[in-house]
C-alpha cells in the first residue's frame, strides 16, 4: 500500500478517536446533569468529639484521621466555631504513639506512620487525648506518645462527659 495512503488512513483514525471521544463525553455530560444541593449545611459552631477505638482505613488513611481533616478544613472555611476532640483508644490506641514506641510495638522500623499528620491537624487545632485505660492494659507511658497527645483517665467516661457538655460523636 502506497505510504501516502497509510498516512491518510491513520489521520482519519486519529480524527475519528477523536471525534468518538468528543461525543462520549458530551452524552455523559447530558446524562449526569449537575448536582442539585437541597440543604446547604453551613454551622455557626460546632463540638465534635471522634471516637477513635477501631481500626478501619479509606486506603491507608484512617477514616478518623481523614474526617478530622475534612472538619478542619471545611469548617475553617465555612468560619464556624469549632472544637474537635479525637480520642485514640482500644485497637486504634497505637496509632497516638511516637516512632520509637510505634516500632517497638508494631515490631516495625518504619516509625508512626501518621505522627506527621497528627501533628498537622494538632497544629490546626484538634485536640488528641489517649484512653488511661488502654495505655495501663499496654504499658504504655507518657513518653512513649506523640507530643501534644493528652491522657485522659478512660475513653468511655470522657466521651460521656464530652457528649453532656454538648459535642456530638462520631465514630468513623
Amino acid at each position: 500500500m502506497p505510504h501516502f495512503v497509510l498516512r491518510w488512513r491513520r489521520f482519519l483514525t486519529g480524527w475519528m478517536l477523536v471525534l468518538l471521544v468528543s461525543v462520549t463525553a458530551a452524552s455523559a455530560q447530558q446524562a449526569a446533569p449537575d448536582l442539585r444541593i437541597d440543604v446547604d449545611v453551613k454551622l455557626k459552631t460546632a463540638k465534635v468529639v471522634l471516637n477513635l477505638d477501631h481500626l478501619a482505613y479509606a486506603g491507608t488513611e484512617p477514616f478518623g484521621l481523614l474526617y478530622a481533616r475534612i472538619m478542619q478544613e471545611q469548617f475553617s472555611a465555612d468560619k464556624t466555631d469549632w472544637q474537635v476532640i479525637a480520642i485514640f483508644h482500644g485497637a486504634a490506641g497505637y496509632w497516638a504513639l511516637n516512632d520509637k514506641a510505634y516500632d517497638r510495638v508494631r515490631k516495625t522500623t518504619t516509625g508512626n506512620p501518621y505522627a506527621k499528620q497528627i501533628a498537622m491537624l494538632q497544629k490546626g487545632g484538634i485536640r488528641f487525648e489517649i484512653c488511661g485505660q488502654t495505655a495501663r492494659d499496654n504499658k504504655w507511658v507518657n513518653a512513649d506518645l506523640l507530643p501534644g497527645i493528652a491522657v485522659n483517665s478512660g475513653a468511655n467516661f470522657r466521651i460521656i462527659q464530652l457528649v453532656q457538655d454538648g459535642f456530638v460523636q462520631i465514630q468513623p
